[in-house]
């Protein structure tokens, strides 16, 4: 089968490609995909203990099936973010 992957942001700049078409033996899941992604791409080997998947832009866990023509998504961690209402100063 095949599905295709996507990379975000810090995934995105490490792999050097932003998305790709990848063939898997059917009843592969997320985890596989991941994993195949790392064989091609090592340097994103890190990112893989916190990172988000969606499959056809649904989350999705890592033990979700994949199917021919899915999307695969991943996603790094987000940092920062807007603060709360007593840190601001005015």
């Amino acid at each position: 089968m095949r599905v295709t992957v996507r990379l975000f942001a810090r995934l995105r700049e490490a792999a050097g490609r932003p998305a790709w078409p990848l063939d898997l033996p059917d009843g592969a899941t997320v985890s596989d995909v991941w994993q195949a992604v790392v064989g091609a791409h090592p340097a994103l080997e890190p990112f893989g203990a916190a990172l988000s998947a969606a499959v056809n832009a649904e989350f999705a866990r890592m033990s979700a099936r994949v199917h021919d023509g899915d999307e695969v998504a991943f996603l790094p961690p987000v940092s920062g973010g807007a603060a709360d209402d007593e840190s601001v100063t005015q």
